[in-house]
C-alpha cells in the first residue's frame, strides 16, 4: 500500500491551487484526488464532512483540510526559497497580515463581484470598487518591494494571494488589464502565470473515483528509488566551500539552491550529457556520488522541459550522504 499522502482537490478552485503550489515548491509527491464539486466522492467526505477543498490526509491518517494548513505542512518538510522567512518575525506578521485581508476582506469582495448573482440585494459595483482597492494597495507594495509583497524575493504571502488575483482578472480581464495603477500587479500576476510550474499546477485529471487509476501529483514526476546512487557535478571552488561549512546548496552551475528551489542531481546514465551540457568549459569540475538513502530532504524526479525526468533534492545537500567525490575524468564515463 502506498505511503504517499492523498490530496482530494478541484484545478480551479483558488484554495486548492495554492496548496497544490506549496506541494510542488516543497518537492511533494502525492496521490491526486480530483473531484467533481457537484458529486464529492463518499471517501473525501468521511474524513472531511464539511466538503471543501484542499484535503490532505497523511499516511499515519491524520487529515489537514485547510488550505493554508497544507501549505505550512507541505513547507515543514522543505521551504528551499524560504517563502515563509523563518529568520524574520516582522516580515512572518507581515505574511499573515496579507493572506488575513485577502482570505476574509478580499475573498468577500471577489466572491460578490465574480458571482453577483449568487448574492441579490448586493451592488456588485460596490464590491468592484471596494475589491480594487484592496488590488490597488498590493500593487503600491509590489513596487516598492520590487516587484514582489513584502520585500525582494516570492514569499508565501505572494503564493497564497495570486490565485485569487487570477480570479479577480478572469472576472474583468479587460478592466483589469487596461487599469494603469494595477501594473505591477498584473507584472506580479504573470509572473506565476508564465513560470513553468503553472502548466504542471493545472494538469488535468477526470475525477477520481474509487477503483480507478490513481494518478500522482504533479503528474509529470515520479518517487525515486533509494537503492541507487545519485550523482552530481560541481564546480571545485563551490565543494572546497560545501566541505568546510557541512553542507552543500549550490543547485547547478552559477545557481543556488534558494534560486532555483532544488539541487539538480543525475543518475548514472545522466552524468556525461549533464557534463557536457554544462561544464564542459569548466576547469575544475567535481562529481560526487551521493547515497540516496541518506538524504533527508524531499527527494521527487520532475520531467524537464524535454520531457527526460531528472532527480531533484528539495534541500541543502549533507555532506555525510556524499560516499565518493572527486575530479570528473570524461575518459573514465
Amino acid at each position: 500500500m502506498s505511503t504517499l499522502p492523498v490530496l482530494y482537490s478541484f484545478r480551479r478552485c483558488p484554495y486548492a491551487m495554492r496548496a497544490r503550489w506549496a506541494l510542488l515548491q516543497a518537492g511533494q509527491l502525492v496521490q491526486w484526488r480530483e473531484i467533481e464539486l457537484k458529486d464529492k466522492p463518499a471517501p473525501m467526505l468521511e474524513v472531511s464532512p464539511k466538503g471543501t477543498v484542499p484535503v490532505l490526509v497523511l499516511a499515519d491518517g491524520t487529515v489537514i483540510d485547510e488550505s493554508l494548513a497544507v501549505m505550512h505542512w507541505a513547507l515543514n518538510q522543505a521551504d528551499p526559497r524560504d517563502l515563509r522567512r523563518q529568520g524574520s518575525g516582522k516580515t512572518q506578521d507581515c505574511i499573515r497580515q496579507l493572506i488575513e485581508l485577502n482570505d476574509t476582506t478580499f475573498k468577500h469582495h471577489l466572491d460578490r463581484f465574480k458571482y453577483s448573482d449568487r448574492y441579490p440585494g448586493q451592488s456588485k459595483q460596490e464590491h468592484q470598487q471596494q475589491g480594487l482597492d484592496v488590488l490597488r494597495g498590493w500593487a503600491k507594495r509590489i513596487n516598492d518591494c520590487g516587484g514582489w509583497l513584502v520585500d525582494a524575493s516570492c514569499s508565501l504571502a505572494d503564493v497564497a494571494l495570486w490565485p485569487f488575483v487570477r480570479q479577480w482578472r478572469i472576472a474583468d480581464p479587460e478592466g483589469f488589464d487596461a487599469d494603469q495603477s494595477l501594473e505591477p500587479l498584473r507584472g506580479w500576476l504573470m509572473r506565476f502565470l508564465q513560470d513553468p510550474d503553472f502548466e504542471r499546477l493545472m494538469q488535468r485529471a477526470d475525477p477520481w473515483h474509487p477503483g480507478g487509476l490513481q494518478p500522482l501529483f504533479p503528474a509529470d514526476a515520479v518517487d525515486v528509488p533509494a537503492d541507487q546512487p545519485l550523482f552530481h557535478l560541481a564546480l571545485a571552488e563551490d565543494w572546497k566551500a560545501a566541505s568546510q561549512s557541512g553542507h552543500y546548496d549550490m543547485s547547478t552551475r552559477g545557481l543556488r539552491l534558494d534560486q532555483v528551489g532544488f539541487i539538480h542531481l543525475s543518475w548514472r546514465e545522466q552524468v556525461v550529457s549533464t557534463f557536457e551540457r554544462f561544464y564542459a568549459d569548466a576547469e575544475s569540475v567535481i562529481l560526487l556520488t551521493i547515497d540516496a538513502a541518506r538524504l533527508t530532504s524531499p527527494l521527487r524526479a520532475d520531467a524537464i522541459p524535454s520531457g527526460e525526468l531528472f532527480p531533484h533534492l528539495y534541500g541543502a545537500l549533507p555532506i555525510e550522504a556524499v560516499i565518493d567525490s572527486g575530479p570528473y575524468l570524461a575518459s573514465e564515463w
